[in-house]
């Protein structure tokens, strides 16, 4: 009985496979959006059709190129379709934790391409834990507000004066996601980010980057954290 118990013990805790993974993912995606399977089903057969189309009208009456062809599309349609899916569930992640503290963390934790960030905010008010967080890239300082518009602004507005003073010159955009209905929704925060209007190149990214870790974390410290080791936890 013992030997059984450890054995199912194990195999609870044996971590998934990949395919295995995947398949979680599918469900959990397809269950919090309805149309991520009819998206990727329906991309999968334009692909395939394609191939198809391609080979019959290049190729007529060539059994062997349709054969390959339709295998060649069978596999660049499941790639697509695998795309569309893992775009849907990461946009079901994302409205999963959406007006959560510390979910516009989580989205600038994952940009990497031309952006300098990070998951920590910069700025926190203590008693209503609306945040402030920073982004460096193409389009200059870009301040990300979390929580309440009327709240948060007076935040965005502190740091904004902080960026200034350190990088003067530097363009310093603000995106609110906020529980207001003109505000950028969570999952669109990327999207956002690289639509922005380039000012800056690589080289003056650095130069503002390195200015702006001068400034340091505005936020409360909570007891038994040493305050040497923040410096630590940020990127970018």
């Amino acid at each position: 009985m013992a030997k059984d118990v450890k054995k199912s013990s194990k195999r609870a805790n044996r971590p998934q496979g990949q395919l295995a993974q995947m398949w979680t993912v599918y469900k959990m995606t397809a269950q919090a959006d309805k149309t991520s399977v009819l998206w990727s089903a329906l991309a999968f057969l334009v692909v395939l059709g394609g191939f198809i189309a391609f080979s019959a009208f290049s190729f007529p009456g060539n059994i062997l190129n349709l054969v390959i062809f339709i295998i060649l599309g069978a596999m660049f349609g499941i790639i697509v379709a695998m795309i569309i899916m893992g775009r849907k569930a990461e946009r079901a992640a994302y409205n999963r934790i959406a007006g959560q503290m510390g979910a516009v963390g989580a989205v600038l934790g994952n940009i990497r391409k031309g952006w300098r960030s990070a998951e920590m905010p910069v700025a926190v008010n203590p008693r209503s834990q609306d945040a402030v967080y920073r982004a460096i890239g193409p389009a200059g300082v870009v301040l990300i507000g979390e929580g309440s518009r009327s709240r948060v602004k007076v935040l965005l507005e502190d740091e904004r004066r902080k960026v200034n003073r350190v990088a003067p010159g530097a363009p310093v955009n603000f995106i609110y996601v906020t529980n207001d209905p003109e505000a950028t929704n969570l999952a669109d925060l990327t999207r956002e980010l690289y639509k922005m209007k380039k000012s800056l190149n690589r080289a003056e990214i650095g130069v503002v980057a390195k200015r702006l870790e001068s400034l340091g974390l505005n936020i409360p410290i909570p007891k038994g954290i040493d305050p040497t080791k923040l410096g630590k936890m940020r990127r970018g």
